[in-house]
């Protein structure tokens, strides 16, 4: 389990096409420095397994079902990602119950600079539209963030410096994919009135 709370913007110094799948070299400082093999790390939002790690690298293979529903097929060599890992039990819960399994995809539709912060503007897929609400959380790209405005195909969320600075989504521009995941909470609420309404 994650926080959506990013360690680093790490970066993808290799892509290996294996046709089904995808060999990812990574490089993060920070994720690495206590990593092993069978480790999981947020790359991007999506929980992958270390398999090998060298010096500040680790090698992440994903397979296809990931690429279908992530933008991690979008990666190339020098493509600058958000990195995690997962958080230790007893350990503060900065943001927000993160499963690393991503729901689907959006793009970056506009952005709105301000003197402090940032408005940015993101679309939904009309099949997660209902689990996100005005002031409730999702996951941008790994990034625990709060809704501000819940539009039936879109959303929005405020960055502020340190977000911008220290995450993908400061670099992100208009046409960009992103991966999104809802809150985990809701589709688990969903689910259990559905079985309550049924049986009833």
């Amino acid at each position: 389990m994650f926080t959506g709370i990013v360690e680093e913007l790490g970066e993808v110094t290799a892509v290996e096409n294996l046709g089904d799948a995808c060999r990812f070299r990574l490089r993060g400082p920070v994720v690495t420095e206590d990593a092993k093999h069978g480790d999981s790390i947020a790359v991007n939002g999506v929980c992958l397994t270390v398999v090998d790690h060298e010096g500040d690298e680790f090698t992440a293979d994903v397979m296809a079902e990931t690429l279908k529903r992530s933008s991690l097929g979008a990666l190339t060599a020098g493509s600058r990602v958000n990195l995690e890992r997962p958080t230790a039990v007893g350990a503060r819960l900065g943001g927000h119950i993160v499963q690393g399994h991503v729901d689907g995809t959006g793009t970056v539709l506009e952005r709105t600079p301000s003197e402090h912060w940032e408005i940015v503007r993101i679309s939904l897929p009309a099949d997660l539209a209902r689990y996100v609400v005005e002031k409730g959380s999702i996951t941008v790209d790994g990034i625990s963030l709060t809704v501000v405005e819940a539009g039936a195909d879109h959303f929005t969320v405020s960055l502020i410096p340190t977000t911008l600075a220290l995450t993908t989504l400061g670099i992100k521009q208009p046409g960009d994919p992103v991966n999104l995941e809802v809150d985990v909470i809701a589709k688990y609420v969903e689910r259990l009135l559905g079985t309550r309404g049924a049986a009833q």
